[in-house]
């Protein structure tokens, strides 16, 4: 059985969860998630946790199990706490910077990079540690954002340059060996 699955999804104070059948309702200070899970999960609450179990051992539900239940501890954080993503800038002159609601990127384009926000996702950036935070209640949601914004400039490999998540090591290659060699 998936050890991950068996794990009951504890609910803090303030989040309410609804289930009808394979159907789940969460909502919390920060908002509001539902989501609709197989039929072949099912899925109940017993002494304020939520419990995940599958009808048989099929490998199609044992593959659904653990990630049901990840699914649904996900939303009950989400609701709660929330997610953040923080993306760095490295570069001379690269930068970015908040208009109203969108992220405005100059990254060594000719022209400044726009990045409007989606439903549920909001942005914060810092201009002296170069430092983007995507911050919302849908975990899949601000990883897929994080991603958008770094694809606007990767970081290259042999300066460095570019978009990164913190902490995300980026292998660095050699440059040219030069005319002394020969």
């Amino acid at each position: 059985m998936s050890r991950i699955g068996r794990m009951p999804v504890s609910i803090p104070d303030g989040v309410q969860v609804n289930i009808k059948g394979s159907f789940v309702k969460v909502k919390g200070k920060k908002g509001e998630m539902q989501r609709q899970f197989s039929h072949l999960m099912e899925i109940g609450m017993e002494d304020e946790q939520v419990i995940v179990k599958r009808k048989s051992d099929h490998p199609t539900e044992r593959a659904l199990h653990g990630t049901t239940r990840a699914l649904i501890a996900n939303m009950v954080q989400g609701v709660s706490a929330g997610f953040e993503k923080t993306l760095e800038i490295q570069g001379v002159g690269y930068r970015a910077e908040i208009k109203g609601k969108n992220l405005v990127l100059n990254v060594g384009y000719s022209h400044p990079v726009e990045i409007e926000p989606v439903d549920g996702i909001s942005f914060e950036a810092d201009s002296k540690t170069k430092q983007i935070k995507v911050m919302g209640i849908d975990k899949e949601v601000v990883g897929k954002v994080a991603s958008e914004i770094r694809k606007v400039r990767p970081p290259e490999p042999y300066h460095g340059k570019g978009i990164r998540y913190l902490g995300e090591y980026v292998r660095r290659k050699a440059g040219k060996a030069g005319k002394g060699m020969l």
